[in-house]
């Protein structure tokens, strides 16, 4: 009689808990997609207002070598296919 009691208390608990999921899960993730909805738009908001279109800002252009070779390779010596 004890078991029969336990399982009817576990199902009624069990079924509460699903008719309150389907009830709140919904409107959190709905609440979470707005904030993240809200944040994308923010975010394309201060881009587009900071780097106005067709315009490139470049900070910083490391100098590249001229071709020389370097005195510290070293002497260079050709190569001979011995057979």
């Amino acid at each position: 009689m004890e078991l029969i009691d336990f399982l009817l208390v576990v199902i009624a608990v069990l079924y509460i808990i699903r008719l309150i999921a389907r009830i709140v899960l919904p409107r959190i993730f709905q609440n979470f997609m707005n904030k993240a909805q809200q944040q994308q738009n923010h975010q394309q908001n201060y881009t587009q207002n900071t780097n106005p279109t067709g315009k490139v800002k470049v900070d910083y252009i490391p100098q590249t070598p001229k071709g020389k070779i370097p005195d510290s390779e070293g002497d260079f010596i050709d190569y001979e296919e011995i057979k």
